[in-house]
């Protein structure tokens, strides 16, 4: 992550430079730190000197940029919700309509975090972008570590190989760290986004492949 050079400007209105700050990093006003360098002053009413002001990012500007366009998204669904950038780097959807982000097994949460990303990436960005929304990740991630030791057992009861439903990249890294210290289990991604998923793999069945290879 490189570091942002703060923005300096002499001007009459400090929010016009917040504003002028957040259209130049492509984020949120609310997301501009203000460090006032040299308060304005008038003389005899006649001369003024502007204000001196630094302005930087309050956070990650990757995030920051994502909380923008993701606010941006919301905002033409109609929801009434805000967003919070959490200390691991997650952004995190609150509100009356936090539920209807959710949506039914988190589909649109899911698909706007695929949205999200696919954005960003064009636009440079570096890492990928989680989402959650009222600790639904957490949520998540414990149903899937069942899911997928359940899956294992299924697995090994009919001897072949199960396939897991698409998930994010995130999800399946939690099924696969659920599963990675199993005895009688293999497990590997497979497809494409955002169809991709997990299959699970008896370790005899597996073997014996092999060997008729």
């Amino acid at each position: 992550m490189g570091r942002t050079e703060p923005l300096v400007f002499e001007t009459d209105s400090i929010e016009n430079a917040v504003l002028d700050a957040a259209r130049n990093w492509g984020i949120l006003p609310e997301d501009v730190q203000v460090r006032i360098l040299e308060e304005g002053k008038r003389f005899l009413g006649l001369f003024a000197r502007k204000t001196r002001v630094e302005l930087l990012p309050s956070g990650d500007l990757e995030l920051l940029k994502a909380k923008c366009l993701l606010s941006g998204i919301l905002e033409l669904m109609g929801m009434d919700v805000g967003i919070r950038v959490s200390e691991e780097g997650i952004l995190n959807i609150t509100g009356t309509d936090a539920g209807i982000v959710i949506g039914r097994y988190g589909e649109t949460l899911k698909a706007l975090e695929h949205l999200l990303n696919l954005i960003s990436r064009e636009g440079g960005a570096s890492r990928p972008i989680r989402l959650d929304s009222d600790g639904y990740r957490e949520r998540r991630e414990e149903n899937l570590k069942r899911i997928a030791l359940a899956s294992a057992r299924e697995a090994l009861r009919r001897r072949r190989p199960v396939t897991m439903e698409p998930m994010t990249s995130w999800e399946r890294r939690v099924v696969h760290i659920a599963l990675k210290d199993h005895l009688e289990v293999d497990t590997r991604s497979v497809g494409d986004e955002p169809q991709r998923r997990v299959v699970i793999w008896p370790k005899a069945v597996a073997r014996q492949k092999n060997k008729l290879n």
